[in-house]
């Protein structure tokens, strides 16, 4: 094979006058280049390991001061009050480079002024810290700000003036606090008060008092030696509790997909926008690496975390039979690629210089061009990652842990990512209202052996140019991926372009290494095991019913005019429309954000709330004056409102209680209180999809390029998953699940309650719709 040639530096054979070399210029000067680009990859790393570990000081800083120190001391003035004369003293005399009297006073005054240096960046840290642990500005009323938030938004702005690189904040965000546990159980039990009847609820308080009387002082006092000890003493247990021992398949149940620009298309040729969007994403792979990505702030000035980005790339989940692992690689220089049952890897550099978008499109449509069959058990392959994990890591321990396969397997596991070129098309007709739910579908779980599930993210790119991503949990959340997923889309776009014809600009270098077709061996009886593990997905994908749409009476301007928070203004809708599906209300899971703490992932809010509930059961009676409904309606979001900024101050409920309930497993204490909580179902499960994170262009200007957000499958069983995106100022994105073996739920009827939900409310307020 010619690419196989050319990949190797040198050749040599023994002969009777000797070794014989026999050098290829080519691939050495490519091996020469590709060291030198690692080389420059590790400088850059210690060069922000240095500017990252110094802010807010920089090095430029440092040299000011030095020279403050200086020359106070050739203007006599001795600003160090005689520490620089006792450092002199300390010197060792007549050795080394110091031995003059004037080479020993200039290198006391460099120590002490490092030393007033590094003590400065220590006390702005800690002022910084202090600064970032006050959120009383997220209580006060819009437009009323008080004296001391804005005393407090000028000392943090002026303390975090210097333009930060990507983790300059990490060392500066607190710690996520340990709620006390009185504070936790009343929450608690004022989330619960609206779902159980007066005996249910007498007995979950007792057992809720019994709990904190007896068990939860130890189990709290191990958690707060946790909360000082660790950087965050909930994030490693929720991904190795919650996600990575998870055993279930993560197809449906824990992945989540993404969607493109749905109104406009900027090209219909595949290979085209998938040369654009690879090199999008490789692109702010180097701005990651070199940490020159902003970190994102609220309100502009307080930074939140940004230590999920880290594994963005070069991921994947590896299976084991009892908890599963996150393999992490500092760099990978090839994506892994699925066409028609066969597997590819694509180079993305040449020696040092990565690919353009024109010679990533001519590789991607080398692919497409390629008539050679699936080899036998090639094509069902990926389904090992779709079905449950336990069979998955069995058949990889024996089936791929050694020759090609084990070669072919870690082609795809050390890629930066993984690409799907699918032969169907989807897009989003507004005038078919089935084609935004087929996307869905198509992007959440594909054919069930079109993705490779374990990877950090799927990018999907359908026949007619549309893309879209499915993205494993366990790594990161959804605005991780989002803050990424706008980036590519608003380079694409604005920055890189095409032809008038549909193709990348540019010309393609016809020299380039073909992609390399991988190698499988696979035996009849794992090929048992891939079927198997295919029909487990098949019939999990043909459970899931997926309603997506998109809510044109409406978006963010109008609502704001009825005084509330968009978020709280849906959320109530949904337990309205929830209450109408199913004639009662349920345990509501809406993910909140714990960012503002260093290595803070999620929080819950309980959204059905006794005050939701007061103003559903209003509306239901329709007895009631609109002005009490709006009063009740105002109580309702103001309750949600306020659960909603406790929850991302650290005071939630779920967190607390999922934690304190590992510490008693590991004890070995058992508690009916927290084997209670931990039991619920969540049957309905919401979750808001940020945008905007990165303004890579004007959305008034362009107020077509919108996103439709994505979704995920539903939590349990006979309940329901939402997602919505609040898509700028009059539109809203829903993307509803649940599962057709529930006789309770169905998606679509959910969705239509969810339309009238929100034009009811807004008929309260009088909010002027537009015709949809």
């Amino acid at each position: 094979m010619a690419e196989a040639h050319q990949a190797v530096a040198f050749q040599f054979t023994v002969t009777p006058d000797g070794v014989d070399f026999r050098l290829s210029r080519e691939a050495l000067k490519h091996i020469y280049l590709s060291g030198i680009n690692s080389w420059k990859k590790r400088l850059i790393r210690i060069k922000n390991g240095i500017l990252r570990g110094v802010y807010p000081g920089s090095p430029t800083s440092w040299l000011v001061v030095v020279m403050a120190t200086v020359g106070s001391s050739y203007c006599k003035v001795d600003i160090s009050m005689g520490l620089v004369c006792c450092i002199q003293r300390c010197l060792p005399e007549r050795c080394g480079p110091y031995q003059t009297p004037q080479t020993r006073a200039l290198l006391s005054m460099v120590i002490f002024s490092t030393g007033v240096w590094v003590t400065g960046i220590f006390l702005f840290r800690q002022t910084l810290k202090l600064l970032l642990s006050y959120h009383g500005w997220m209580f006060e009323m819009h437009g009323k700000t008080s004296h001391i938030t804005k005393i407090w938004a000028i000392c943090v702005r002026l303390l975090s003036s210097r333009r930060p690189m990507l983790y300059s904040f990490q060392t500066s965000l607190p710690k996520l606090p340990v709620p006390s546990v009185p504070a936790t159980i009343q929450r608690y039990l004022e989330s619960v008060r609206p779902l159980l009847d007066d005996e249910e609820y007498y007995r979950m308080e007792t057992l809720a008092k019994e709990f904190q009387d007896k068990t939860a002082p130890r189990l709290q006092k191990y958690l707060v030696l946790k909360s000082w000890w660790a950087t965050n003493y909930v994030s490693d247990w929720w991904e190795e509790y919650i996600y990575l021992r998870g055993r279930s398949p993560l197809m449906v149940n824990s992945n989540y997909y993404v969607m493109d620009l749905v109104l406009v298309r900027n090209t219909e040729v595949q290979a085209a926008r998938l040369g654009n969007a690879v090199h999008a994403m490789i692109m702010y792979r180097r701005k990651l690496d070199r940490e020159e990505i902003k970190p994102v702030m609220a309100l502009g000035i307080v930074p939140m975390c940004s230590y999920q980005m880290e594994r963005m790339f070069n991921t994947t989940r590896i299976p084991g039979k009892e908890t599963d692992v996150l393999q992490h690689l500092s760099d990978s220089r090839h994506v892994a690629v699925y066409h028609k049952g066969r597997f590819f890897k694509v180079w993305l550099y040449e020696g040092s210089r990565l690919l353009r978008p024109r010679d990533l499109e001519m590789q991607f449509q080398r692919i497409l061009d390629d008539p050679s069959p699936p080899q036998p058990g090639e094509e069902r392959l990926a389904a090992l990652t779709a079905g449950g994990r336990v069979e998955w890591a069995q058949a990889r321990q024996a089936f791929f842990s050694s020759g090609k396969n084990k070669a072919a397997l870690d082609a795809i596991e050390r890629a930066a990512f993984f690409v799907a070129l699918d032969e169907e098309s989807h897009c989003y007709n507004p005038d078919d209202e089935a084609s935004l739910s087929l996307y869905g579908k198509a992007l959440l779980h594909g054919n069930c052996h079109n993705r490779w599930f374990d990877k950090s993210f799927t990018l999907v790119s359908f026949k007619n140019g549309l893309l879209g991503l499915n993205t494993e949990h366990a790594w990161a959340d959804a605005p991780i991926i989002g803050h990424l997923w706008e980036f590519v889309l608003g380079t694409d776009t604005f920055h890189l372009g095409y032809t008038d014809t549909g193709h990348c600009l540019g010309k393609p270098n016809p020299m380039l290494i073909p992609p390399q077709r991988l190698q499988w061996d696979i035996p009849e009886q794992c090929q048992a095991v891939i079927e198997s593990s295919y029909q487990v997905a098949k019939a999990l994908a043909d459970d899931v019913e997926l309603y997506c749409f998109q809510f044109l009476p409406f978006g963010k301007g109008l609502i704001k005019k009825c005084r509330t928070s968009p978020d709280a203004f849906v959320q109530i809708a949904l337990q309205l429309a929830h209450f109408r599906d199913k004639g009662k209300f349920c345990l509501t899971y809406e993910a909140s954000m714990t960012r503002m703490f260093r290595e803070g992932r999620t929080e819950t809010v309980r959204s059905c709330t006794s005050e939701s509930t007061a103003f559903v059961q209003a509306m239901m009676e329709g007895s009631h004056m609109k002005a009490d409904l709006q009063d009740l309606f105002r109580k309702a979001s103001k309750k949600h409102q306020n659960m909603y900024r406790l929850a991302m101050t650290g005071a939630g409920i779920d967190r607390h209680l999922f934690c304190l309930y590992v510490v008693s497993k590991y004890l070995g204490v058992k508690s009916p209180f927290l084997a209670k909580v931990l039991s619920e179902p969540w049957r309905l499960s919401t979750s808001q999809i940020p945008q905007s994170q990165i303004r890579m262009f004007d959305p008034d200007q362009y107020p077509n390029h919108l996103g439709a957000g994505g979704g995920f499958g539903p939590v349990a069983d006979d309940g329901y998953g939402v997602s919505y995106m609040i898509a700028g100022e009059n539109t809203i994105f829903f993307h509803v699940s649940s599962k057709f073996s529930s006789s309770e739920t169905n998606a679509q009827r959910f969705g239509n309650h969810i339309r009238q939900a929100l034009l009811d409310i807004a008929d309260l307020f009088q909010v002027p719709k537009v015709e949809s």
